[in-house]
């Protein structure tokens, strides 16, 4: 039998010879693509759009459909003007995000004269702020570049932006409107309120929105009667209960609806098991399951295909034989995170947990047994958000590493811990119990671990590096982007934070690096996360960190 034709147009796909042709078959629709949320998270359903044609059959015999799809992805229409809503943005939110100005699909933006005021005096510096400033700045030159008169606003997507459907409007001329309260006029703050106030009464067919990051200016707008939202696109979790914790427990009849056909063998002296169930389907890979009783099982998720998964089994660091530079795992989390610490295969580890869960010491014990034991990497690198719990001590003196070091006192104590050696009798007679033979050791492993500073990081390139991004909850997203992307071959990097002590202003649990990686990497087969849950610093600190 003779093939049929090969298809003439590009992209182009021939069906089986069983395939009917309709002459007039209805256009195929294809669904429209998630967009980004505005500040409230509101979502506007995008035009139909017809993406698949039918064609007709090349040749008479055998019937053949060719199916074309279209490159271009559905066309999204603006709307009315009538229909849009009108967002008054505050400073914070352009320094928070600088990519704001296009994060609310289809609805216009609108910029006080005193939000480009505060923009302006926030753009000289090198912090994460000021460059913010800068990017927002440039991206309204090029907003506004050509353009003859801004009265009638300026569309978003001019500089390539497709989601932006909006227009930007600047305010040109001065707006009066008399608030319920006086308020002084000195103040910035203040002075947007009068904005939105106004622009209320200009426009009163159109629903007027302030979005600030600041708490205190969004209850002022609401005492005022002016409607106040959170810029929310940021946030990675509406709730931080929902964040993934990197362990499953298995229900105790596990094997009775998954032990049927089970596969067993050996690789590389681990033990894999393939099991079939319906409970696979919601595992995740390089997630952690356990199963205690008669039975019990410690795995990691190393293969999920439908309704088969394949388990790894996993090293005992718990077992003294195992110990990683003189530390063993005290729980079953710290197990885990160790198995995850020394794999090879996992570039990326991230830590969370309460104050005194073992989080810096179990990295801190990983990385110089890789390091200067199998030398897998040549160097440590450890860095941390410079955010005070209190008032700022003010500029520090000294080279870089120097400046680090009021910060670094976590790793000063952990090191002293590996130093001594956990639970040996050094650690219960104190200084006074110290080997100072030891003292050269200690030299070399200073001279393996370096201490850098945020501030530095950028352009820069790790090669074998194992590096350690200590409280990395006070990082934005931008931030942990930043680092993240330093990695070069051979680099692990191990974030360790606690989400519950944020520091770093209008970051939230939702919306911190920390957070976002973790929910971003969560199933990459070569990364792995872990929420410790028991603390095992002493009991005065599990009792504190439970009754404080």
């Amino acid at each position: 039998m003779p093939l049929p034709k090969l298809p003439t147009r590009m992209g182009a796909m021939v069906t089986s010879s069983t395939a009917t042709v309709t002459p007039d078959a209805p256009e195929t629709e294809i669904p429209a693509t998630a967009r980004n949320k505005p500040a409230a998270k509101r979502q506007t359903p995008a035009k139909d759009s017809p993406g698949v044609k039918a064609l007709a059959p090349s040749v008479p015999e055998p019937p053949v459909l060719s199916v074309v799809a279209s490159r271009s992805s559905p066309k999204k229409t603006r709307l009315p003007v009538s229909k849009r809503k009108l967002f008054v943005l505050d400073t914070n939110v352009l320094l928070h995000d600088s990519n704001s100005l296009f994060k609310f699909e289809e609805h216009d933006i609108f910029l006080p004269m005193m939000v480009l005021e505060e923009l302006d005096h926030q753009k000289k510096g090198m912090s994460e702020v000021a460059r913010n400033a800068r990017q927002v700045s440039r991206f309204l030159d090029g907003l506004v570049s050509g353009k003859g008169q801004l009265e009638k606003g300026v569309e978003l997507d001019a500089l390539g932006n497709q989601e932006a459907l909006g227009n930007l409007h600047f305010q040109t001329s001065a707006l009066h409107a008399e608030l319920p309260i006086e308020l002084p006029l000195g103040k910035a703050d203040n002075a947007i309120l009068h904005v939105v106030h106004a622009l209320q009464l200009a426009y009163p067919k159109r629903e007027v929105i302030l979005v600030s990051k600041d708490i205190n200016m969004r209850l002022k707008a609401r005492s005022l009667s002016l409607p106040a939202e959170d810029y929310l696109n940021d946030h990675v979790l509406d709730d931080s209960d929902l964040l993934y914790d990197g362990v499953m427990p298995l229900p105790d009849n596990f094997w009775l609806k998954h032990g049927k056909d089970v596969e067993s063998w050996q690789q590389g002296g681990t033990t894999y098991y393939r099991v079939k169930g319906p409970l696979c389907s919601e595992f995740i890979v390089n997630e952690f399951v356990y199963l205690d009783g008669e039975l019990p099982l410690q795995a990691q998720v190393k293969e999920v295909n439908g309704r088969s998964a394949v388990f790894a089994t996993l090293r005992d660091y718990s077992h003294g034989k195992n110990n990683v530079w003189g530390i063993t795992a005290r729980n079953r989390e710290q197990n885990f995170a160790m198995n995850l610490l020394m794999n090879p295969d996992c570039d990326f580890v991230s830590l969370l947990g309460q104050a005194g869960t073992g989080k810096t010491l179990l990295a801190l014990a990983s990385a110089l047994t890789q390091t200067l034991e199998t030398k897998r990497y040549n160097e440590i690198i450890i860095t941390r958000a410079t955010v005070p719990v209190g008032d700022d001590i003010g500029f520090l003196p000294g080279t870089e590493e120097e400046k680090m070091l009021p910060w670094m006192g976590a790793l000063e104590d952990n090191l002293e811990v590996l130093h001594l050696g956990a639970g040996s009798n050094e650690m219960a007679s104190g200084a006074g119990g110290q080997d100072w033979s030891k003292n050269s050791t200690m030299e070399l492993i200073r001279s393996r671990i370096k201490v850098k500073s945020l501030n530095f990081m950028r352009g820069r390139t790790f090669l074998n590096k194992f590096l350690i991004i200590d409280e990395a909850q006070n990082l934005t997203p931008k931030q942990m982007k930043t680092l993240v992307t330093r990695a070069g071959p051979g680099t692990k990097i191990v974030c360790l934070g606690n989400i519950a002590q944020i520091d770093t202003p209008y970051l939230t649990e939702g919306s911190s690096g920390l957070t976002y990686v973790v929910d971003r990497f969560k199933g990459w087969p070569h990364a792995g996360h872990i929420t410790l849950q028991r603390g095992e610093r002493s009991r005065l600190a599990d009792y504190a960190s439970e009754a404080l």
